[in-house]
C-alpha cells in the first residue's frame, strides 16, 4: 500500500470504505473524526504533515477546504462519487453522522455535487463509483501502488 487520500460528498461512502480498510489490517485515518477538522472546515496542516511524515502507508479520507495543500504527499487521491440522489439518500438516513438529516443540509450536498465535486475530480488520480460493493472498493484501493 502507499498513502491514498480518498475525498468525496458526504454520502459516498467514505467512512464506510475506511472502516472495510480498517478492519483488513490497514492504517486508516477518518479525519471526519477526533479533531482533524478545524473550524472552518479545513484540516490541522501540523497534524496531517506529522501523520504523514510517520507513516508511508496509510488511507486518509475527509473533504475539506485545504486537502488540495497535501495532494503532493498522496500517491493516489481517490474520488468516491455517487448520483446525487444516492448521496442525498445516504446521508438522510446514515446512522453514523448526523450531518445531511435537515433539508437544509441535503441542499448544501447538491448544491456541493455543482460546486465542489467538479474540483475534487481535477486533483483526483483515480475516481471510483461508490455504489459499487464495499468490498470492490477496498479491493481497488488495495491495489493502488
Amino acid at each position: 500500500m502507499v498513502r491514498v487520500l480518498v475525498t468525496g460528498m458526504s454520502g459516498a461512502g467514505k467512512s464506510t470504505l475506511l472502516e472495510e480498510l480498517a478492519r483488513r489490517g490497514r492504517l486508516t485515518v477518518d479525519t471526519d473524526y477526533d479533531g482533524w477538522e478545524l473550524p472552518g472546515a479545513v484540516w490541522d496542516e501540523a497534524r496531517m504533515s506529522e501523520l504523514l511524515d510517520r507513516h508511508g502507508d496509510v488511507v486518509v479520507s475527509g473533504t475539506v477546504e485545504n486537502q488540495g495543500r497535501f495532494y503532493g504527499r498522496f500517491e493516489h487521491v481517490v474520488l468516491l462519487s455517487a448520483p446525487v440522489g444516492v448521496l442525498v439518500e445516504r446521508a438522510a438516513t446514515r446512522t453514523n453522522n448526523p450531518y445531511g438529516h435537515s433539508a437544509e443540509q441535503r441542499a448544501e450536498i447538491r448544491q456541493y455535487v455543482v460546486d465542489v465535486e467538479p474540483l475534487l475530480r481535477r486533483g483526483a488520480t483515480v475516481e471510483l463509483d461508490g455504489r459499487l460493493p464495499v468490498g470492490e472498493l477496498a479491493d481497488a484501493i488495495e491495489k493502488l501502488r
